[in-house]
């Protein structure tokens, strides 16, 4: 498996990945135009010399280097709400009561947002859990923020998907739709996709929101997240990120935030030299044994040419402060002898987090 950016010769992969996901991704959407003007904006963001963030996207694809398959996607948006406002509900306690009323606001306008993550059902399978595929597709967005830290913001998103019925559909959004013109949800979340959000804007109430006049069914799912979504919500908790009361203005799921230098997999990547070996011969005894041929995410430094991948065959030599990299890797990584790289250990720490979606002031607590 490597990990890339997005190439034009991508857009089929893409557009069945906009199908198989469902109205609820509102990042990829299938529309053939606007998924080409995506991959062209991707392209450009990551051929740009940044300075600090502003409009730029970078999607990447996780590809079977065995079929050439397009196994998945996941992005970063360097600076939420450039192109339009990123509006999402707060939710605040009623003076008095056990309810709650949701605010519109813009609160994350500014901040960078990892988006897109989306592993192909065919991918999913306990081989491919074994070979680290989620994470390196969560985990990789961290490595490339860590190296080129001037091209984001000081803190990082992630809008997580809401709960939605076997058809697709949101309570939450099954109840708001009729104060909103009763559109149907696969028709909003095409709007903002798409950011045709004029009209949803001028339909959605601008006054609090109060939960007691809402159903049962659409209250109990304000800030949970879709089944499908529990796993790249678990990943994130265990990052670091915390939740604050923001929900989406459509689906109630909730954001979850975390300051980009406090990000757990920033803070224990590792920026190295690469030493290159033949595949079939031995990488030098390390002062330590024991920790050889750990599972790692290994990524080059570069920004269009960005390749990664998870492996366990390279070493690091920490008497030497060298990582040595069998040759058919350091190929397909476009890294050669000298050359700098960034490697995160996948060791499986302890750590847990609390997630309580029901407090509208709940924090998740982590121990590193």
């Amino acid at each position: 498996m490597i990990i890339r950016p997005i190439q034009p010769q991508d857009l089929p992969a893409l557009l069945t990945i906009a199908r198989e996901s469902g109205p609820g991704f509102t990042s990829l959407t299938d529309d053939p135009a606007f998924l080409e003007r995506k991959i062209a904006r991707s392209m450009d963001s990551f051929g740009r010399a940044v300075t600090q963030p502003k409009d730029e996207q970078y999607l990447f694809v996780l590809v079977d280097t065995d079929t050439g398959e397009i196994m998945g996607t996941t992005g970063i948006e360097a600076y939420a709400g450039h192109e339009r406002p990123l509006e999402h509900f707060r939710r605040g306690a009623v003076a008095g009561t056990t309810h709650e009323r949701l605010t519109r606001c813009n609160h994350y306008t500014g901040y960078s947002e990892i988006c897109s993550l989306y592993l192909r059902p065919a991918y999913r399978g306990a081989a491919f859990r074994k070979a680290h595929a989620g994470k390196l597709l969560s985990k990789v967005r961290f490595l490339f923020m860590a190296q080129h830290p001037q091209r984001f913001a000081s803190t990082v998103i992630a809008e997580m998907r809401g709960v939605a019925n076997d058809r697709g559909q949101p309570p939450f959004w099954n109840w708001l739709k009729t104060q909103a013109g009763n559109l149907e949800f696969a028709t909003v979340t095409q709007l903002v996709a798409t950011g045709n959000t004029r009209l949803l804007d001028s339909l959605l109430p601008e006054n609090p929101l109060f939960t007691a006049n809402m159903s049962d069914e659409a209250r109990r799912t304000i800030g949970q997240v879709h089944q499908h979504t529990r796993p790249a919500l678990k990943m994130l908790l265990e990052e670091g990120f915390r939740h604050h009361g923001y929900v989406d203005l459509l689906d109630a799921g909730p954001t979850v935030e975390a300051p980009l230098g406090r990000i757990a997999s920033v803070q224990h990547s590792r920026h190295c030299r690469v030493q290159v070996v033949d595949d079939d011969i031995p990488a030098i005894t390390r002062n330590q044994p024991g920790n050889r041929h750990r599972p790692m995410l290994l990524a080059n430094t570069d920004t269009l040419g960005f390749r990664a991948s998870v492996t366990e065959a390279a070493d690091w030599l920490p008497h030497r402060q060298m990582l040595t990299v069998p040759r058919s890797l350091a190929d397909r990584l476009n890294l050669e002898t000298g050359a700098a790289a960034r490697f995160l250990p996948l060791a499986q720490a302890a750590n847990r987090a609390a997630y309580d979606p029901e407090s509208p002031n709940t924090e998740a607590h982590y121990a590193h």
